[in-house]
């Protein structure tokens, strides 16, 4: 069993900050990424940022120069830290972690946690 935890969510005034958390525990053999998604009412589910097991990262163009994500691997953590942020922004903000099996790749969620920005 593999368990994604995370916190870091809350309110905060449009353009201030944030830093989300999200440690992986459990089952952990062989990591391909990990990254942050978002889901705001109404909306699909979207990629915010991801960062590879190689170190490389990808964000969604509407973030790109505000949010950055990084990675402990010794602590199976990512992190996503939120600058300037804006009223858009406001979803439900869910970790991911893409691993790699023997012949297939595994995806696991968390729980996910409220980011609400405030104009």
């Amino acid at each position: 069993q593999v368990q994604l935890v995370e916190s870091g969510g809350g309110l905060v005034q449009a353009g201030g900050s944030l830093r989300l958390s999200c440690v992986a525990s459990g089952s952990i053999f062989s990591i391909n990424a990990m990254g942050w998604y978002r889901q705001a009412p109404g909306k699909q589910r979207e990629l915010v940022a991801q960062v590879t097991s190689g170190g490389a990262t990808n964000y969604a163009a509407s973030v790109r120069g505000r949010f950055t994500i990084s990675r402990d691997n010794a602590k199976n953590t990512v992190y996503l830290q939120m600058n300037n942020l804006k009223p858009e922004d406001t979803a439900v903000y869910y970790c991911n972690l893409v691993l790699n099996g023997r012949a297939a790749i595994y995806n696991y969620w968390g729980q996910g946690t409220q980011v609400t920005v405030s104009s």
